[in-house]
């Protein structure tokens, strides 16, 4: 029916029954319209993407991993607005290519003109080469590559090679940044064109010895067993291989003093080309330090100075759901977003090394988007976090409630880690209403969800009046 139509009304086609689309998707409740969109129009003129992307003035940037992509491209996103650039992103997280699509759709007019200068999108891994064929990426980050959902995605040497497949799609000029502490991630600047790396340089963080749910031990190009000389996270830090010689690059952009303080945020001294600068992050956690480095990368790789990289990165307060503050009447909901095993242990240390998680939610749901097999969750080190507590770094820790469709298996892991377990409620509004309702006023309900346990308690969020809807930006 369209395929007769010219490219031009072809195009304007596609974008007038995407926002149709859209309208239809939130009026139903069926979703907020992030993905159906992107759906219809490809339908209607499948070469949208490259049509719309290509406008872009400033081209655009892609972040994958398996860890902080929607935090890492809303940071990028709020450098980029801090430099008076307009920006196009898929923030809800629908990272696929029809996400992307859907995302550069609403921000066209239906003549196909954005209103945004740089597109900035987070992508699923194994998504990363057909976005890469049709949206002609200038930048694209690969962050890091841990054991996440195995019944999707399988071994991660194969997901490394399929990002790696990508990188032939890039322009000329076009630049992969890669994470230098991660050494899967690391090998493929082999194969990378205009490579540029980013690390973390503070021995003060090494945890001396690898976790058992370190997923790259071994030399990605010889098999040989990795020498780390420090280990930050997982099988992420500094490292060498005795026999081949492979090691760790040279970062291009640094953190150096990085200081934790907690649930309160995080400080580091960021040494890039542009120069050197302090910067005190809202955000907790290493791995948000992470984040901000790869940010301030791919910022910095599309000619921002060092001044708007720190002012945006200051100004950031957390992407939705995954770490985001939420004011519920006299009290505070902190989402914390889990979906693999070191995720989910650096919220543990960011607990121990703030002493003031008291009111704790687990909300672990088993759909398709959050992976089917749960048996992660004993490698989660909630030992760690039950030692402490022994050790009185948690005073006044309540026993910690579970929720969603596999509370009960939370439950036991917990009661096996020798943690004390509260109210088991299958399902995640229920569940966040009852430990609200057990926090104090004044105080802090810490909520650790996976992906679609956070979209059911942003959505019971919402509805009781204390945030907006996923879709809205703001």
């Amino acid at each position: 029916m369209y395929g007769s139509l010219p490219a031009g009304l072809r195009l304007s086609a596609a974008i007038l029954s995407a926002r149709a689309a859209a309208l239809a998707s939130r009026a139903l409740r069926r979703g907020g319209g992030s993905t159906v969109p992107g759906v219809v129009a490809r339908r209607v003129d499948p070469g949208v993407l490259r049509a719309l992307s290509g406008r872009l003035p400033r081209g655009a940037a892609a972040i994958t991993g398996t860890n902080g992509k929607t935090t890492t491209a809303r940071m990028v996103g709020a450098i980029l607005r801090e430099a008076g650039i307009r920006t196009v992103s898929n923030f809800t997280g629908a990272n696929l290519v029809t996400g992307v699509t859907a995302a550069l759709v609403a921000d066209s007019d239906l003549a196909g003109r954005p209103s945004a200068e740089m597109g900035i999108f987070e992508v699923d891994e194994a998504s990363v080469p057909r976005v890469a064929s049709e949206a002609g990426l200038r930048l694209l980050a690969v962050l890091n590559l841990f054991r996440d959902q195995l019944d999707r995605y399988g071994e991660l040497a194969y997901t490394a090679k399929v990002i790696a497949s990508s990188f032939s799609h890039l322009p000329p000029g076009g630049r992969v940044i890669l994470n230098a502490d991660d050494p899967l991630v690391a090998s493929l600047g082999r194969s990378a064109p205009g490579c540029v790396c980013y690390g973390v340089d503070e021995p003060s963080l090494d945890t001396g010895r690898l976790q058992h749910v370190a997923d790259s031990k071994d030399c990605p190009l010889c098999g040989t067993p990795l020498s780390y000389s420090a280990v930050y996270m997982g099988h992420v830090g500094v490292y060498r291989c005795g026999r081949c010689g492979f090691g760790r690059p040279e970062p291009a952009y640094r953190a150096r003093r990085v200081r934790l303080q907690g649930v309160r945020g995080a400080a580091f001294v960021l040494s890039c080309p542009g120069g050197e600068a302090e910067v005190r992050l809202r955000l907790p956690g290493l791995y948000n330090v992470y984040n901000a480095l790869a940010a301030a990368a791919v910022a910095g790789e599309a000619g921002i100075g060092t001044g708007h990289i720190v002012r945006g990165l200051e100004s950031f307060g957390g992407a939705f759901g995954r770490v985001e503050r939420v004011r519920a009447g006299e009290k505070e909901v902190f989402l914390l977003l889990i979906k693999n095993p070191v995720g989910f242990n650096e919220i543990l240390r960011t607990f121990i090394a703030g002493g003031d998680a008291r009111h704790v939610l687990i909300a672990i749901n088993d759909n398709d988007a959050d992976g089917r097999d749960v048996s992660w969750l004993w490698d989660v080190d909630l030992e760690m976090l039950a030692e402490a507590r022994a050790r009185g770094l948690l005073p006044g820790m309540e026993p910690i409630m579970t929720g969603g469709t596999r509370a009960e298996d939370m439950a036991v892991r917990l009661k096996y880690a020798g943690l004390p377990v509260g109210e088991v409620v299958p399902g995640c509004g229920a569940a966040l209403r009852k430990a609200l309702a057990a926090t104090p006023p004044g105080e802090t309900l810490y909520v650790l969800p996976t992906y679609t346990a956070m979209l059911e308690i942003r959505r019971s969020l919402s509805e009781m009046g204390y945030t907006h809807p996923f879709w809205e930006d703001r």
